[in-house]
């Protein structure tokens, strides 16, 4: 027989017997430290004073085997204090009063990650309160601002926990340096009372790293941040920009082809049809056979080729790089010129324009979007599909950080 050895990873221990039992592997253990620190005074002791009842705790698992770990904690008495009190020896691989050693529990929180946690309990053998207990121990329920010492750019959206419904929670996310994206708070409305009460939670020293929140133009997040964080930019993302003129671009098309079907011989009109995607193109990314599509559509509907053209040079000015002086000058002009041509379609986005003015040419200043946020919020799309909705906010705001930060913590 070939004896395999295998290490335990267990510090200051020394095995004492391996057994087989079933399918387990029980091996038994002696912790080979000779003091410990007493529990009153917090002196160190090397006074013996017997053992504890045996403990049993699980271990990583060996050869598709159970593995289990009995040991009989040590016991001191303090010579310093009065009634020479006994304290238990603390091991540092084991919890005080948990059933797993450390290494097994951060074996079934890394199993978490990405999963479920009735996955997770049917293929580790445990009970889904088990499962779900050590979670809670292990996992905050809110953030731990020590973690951070440097926070940068914020991110404030909201998701809806039911498809369908407008049942809205915030999710206050941070991008740190690296890209590393990390989620700081669950806020259970979008009310700017909730939002600036929350800002205002994060310490001082952290709250002077924020140089920028990015957001939608959803009007209680900038008011919020400009309360909470008066020396922060309100970034208003450009995509969320872009969406509004593209679709008010995409109108105009869409009543241009109402228009064209009633006018035009049906052969005439099917020659149109593939414009649609080509319309939705940017120029720049414009097919050979797509631009001619495209010129004979405007051949029929002017209208619509200076549609296109304001759309185009307005992605244009988003492109170049320019600074936020450079950018307000070549908006204005933008707009001027869109007033001077009697451009319908654009009035209600001058109008967000103008509204939104400052924080939407802030872009320009860090070049920053909401790309990290919307990243976000496509992880917590899968997590409520994977887990059935998760409608608790701590353990929505647990499983989003274990998500986030659980391999690089726990593996």
């Amino acid at each position: 027989m070939v004896k395999v050895n295998i290490p335990l990873d267990l510090a200051d221990v020394e095995v004492l017997k391996v057994e087989q039992k079933e399918e387990r592997i029980v091996i038994s253990v002696e912790s080979t430290l000779k003091t410990t620190v007493c529990k009153r005074c917090g002196r160190e002791t090397g006074q013996f004073a017997g053992y504890s009842e045996p403990v049993e705790v699980r271990h990583l698992p060996s050869f598709g085997h159970e593995v289990v770990i009995i040991y009989r904690p040590k016991c001191y008495e303090c010579p310093y204090c009065d009634g020479q009190p006994k304290t238990t020896q603390v091991l540092s691989w084991h919890r005080a009063n948990s059933p797993y050693t450390r290494a097994y529990e951060d074996h079934i929180l890394k199993a978490l990650i990405n999963s479920t946690v009735e996955d997770v309990s049917q293929k580790e053998g445990l009970g889904y309160g088990a499962v779900r207990g050590l979670l809670e121990r292990r996992v905050a329920r809110e953030v731990d601002w020590t973690r951070y010492t440097w926070l940068g750019v914020l991110g404030i959206d909201e998701i809806a926990l039911k498809k369908g419904h407008r049942d809205f929670v915030v999710i206050v996310s941070a991008c740190l340096n690296r890209g590393q994206v990390v989620v700081l708070g669950v806020l259970p409305d979008r009310q700017i009372a909730t939002v600036q009460a929350f800002l205002k939670t994060i310490p001082d020293a952290l709250r002077s790293t924020i140089h920028s929140v990015c957001v939608d133009m959803y009007e209680p997040y900038r008011q919020a941040v400009q309360v909470a964080l008066p020396q922060a930019q309100v970034v208003v993302d450009r995509f969320h920009v872009a969406k509004q003129y593209r679709e008010a671009a995409d109108r105009v098309r869409k009543d241009e082809m109402l228009r064209l079907k009633k006018s035009l011989s049906k052969a005439d009109y099917a020659t149109l049809k593939p414009c649609r995607h080509a319309f939705w193109k940017n120029r720049t990314d414009l097919a050979a056979d797509e631009r001619i599509a495209l010129e004979r559509l405007f051949t029929y509907a002017p209208t619509l080729r200076l549609v296109y053209d304001f759309r185009e040079s307005l992605r244009a000015i988003f492109q170049r790089p320019l600074s936020k002086a450079q950018a307000q000058d070549e908006l204005k002009t933008w707009m001027f010129l869109v007033r001077e041509q009697h451009i319908s379609c654009f009035e209600p986005f001058l109008t967000t324009l103008n509204k939104f003015f400052d924080e939407i040419t802030h872009f320009f200043s860090h070049r920053l979007t909401s790309g990290f946020v919307e990243g976000l919020n496509n992880k917590i799309k899968v997590l409520k599909r994977r887990t059935f909705g998760i409608f608790n906010l701590a353990h929505l705001f647990q499983r989003l950080f274990l998500d986030l930060e659980g391999y690089r913590l726990f593996a």
